[in-house]
């Protein structure tokens, strides 16, 4: 055989083993990442449902369904019975799918242009779902959620249809952070502000409103707590630095560079939650406040051993490894202002 015929069935070969790669079928890790809507979920999806979960990022509602079990817990009049679980299931559906798939999806609606640089294979930007297809879905999801909470007040047995007002002013912010003109998470201080009240302190409100009175010192403390969810919201930019970059996005690692930061966050998450604790201690919770300062101390480790070190390649190790510290702390404090009856 020839050295030219040797050289054709190399290529040959090469050229068939790249076709059968690229044409493999996804793995079922990266299609459980794509429909719950996370970072790297690429896997060319075309049933359109899925398209439309992945669009609603199911991962990102573990929080707010959290926020509303600890405004529940805050509240002092949540007990056991069916009624009062059902109702709870009903304000975590308004909270998780409902507000956070409209805020999600017309998050992705306005992103499109970073994500076609930053995560060109998203439903949008690939061309997996059309704009007229995803408006229609910011809308269902948003009146849905409305109805809902509406509903909420009115099984609750509230004259003054607080519930209803949360979701209204929350899919207000939402719209807001991602819409033009103002577009809020175009400022790294607004815009994870804005993120982080989202996810505890409307949520929070939601849930103590259901089952106790909504007040000042529950609005304004849960708003408080918010600045550290701002600090967890810093740790979702670095992934999109170049990407902000180049659109002009003035988030805090563009603004203050990297490792200045990922200082700024971490003593965001540190420093606020020690706030709270201060004013459990102020209530005479001593026994409540110990143990969130205890629960401050492996995010403290965890943030040396991964976020400081390395914040582009560690984000997602340091917040599996500490987030969960943040939210048991989220609780306690729950079960602290309960346990006050503030």
């Amino acid at each position: 055989m020839s050295n030219d015929e040797t050289a054709s069935q190399s290529t040959s070969s090469r050229r068939r083993r790249r076709s059968s790669t690229s044409s493999s079928p996804p793995s079922a890790s990266a299609q459980t990442r794509q429909m719950l809507g996370m970072k790297g979920a690429e896997t060319k999806e075309t049933n359109i449902w899925k398209i439309r979960l992945q669009l609603m990022k199911p991962i990102t509602w573990i929080p707010l369904i959290w926020g509303v079990l600890c405004g529940a817990v805050s509240s002092g009049g949540f007990t056991w019975t069916v009624e009062n679980v059902l109702m709870a299931a009903a304000c975590m559906l308004l909270s998780g799918p409902l507000m956070v798939g409209y805020t999600q999806t017309m998050n992705d609606y306005y992103d499109a242009e970073i994500d076609a640089i930053n995560e060109p294979y998203r439903p949008i930007p690939s061309g997996a779902i059309s704009t007229d297809q995803v408006e229609a879905q910011i809308w269902i999801l948003l009146f849905a959620g409305i109805f809902l909470a509406y509903g909420l007040d009115v099984w609750a047995g509230h004259e003054v249809k607080v519930i209803t007002a949360i979701a209204v002013f929350g899919s207000y912010i939402s719209y807001i952070y991602s819409a033009p003109p103002l577009k809020l998470k175009q400022n790294g201080w607004l815009g994870n502000y804005a993120l982080g009240a989202s996810y505890i302190a409307f949520p929070w409100w939601a849930g103590h409103a259901l089952f106790g009175q909504m007040n000042w010192t529950i609005a304004i403390l849960t708003l408080f707590y918010s600045l550290s969810g701002l600090g967890i919201a810093i740790v979702n930019d670095f992934k999109s630095v170049e990407g902000d970059k180049k659109l002009g996005l003035k988030s805090l690692p563009v603004m203050f560079g990297i490792g200045t930061a990922a200082w700024i966050c971490v003593l965001m998450i540190d420093i606020f939650q020690a706030g709270v604790a201060a004013y459990l201690i102020s209530i005479h919770e001593n026994f409540y406040a110990t143990i969130l300062l205890l629960f401050v101390i492996p995010q403290i480790t965890f943030q040396d051993m991964y976020f400081l070190r390395n914040p582009l390649e560690n984000d997602v190790k340091y917040q599996a490894s500490a987030q969960p510290f943040l939210v048991l702390g989220m609780l306690v404090t729950a079960m602290a202002l309960g346990h006050a009856g503030i």
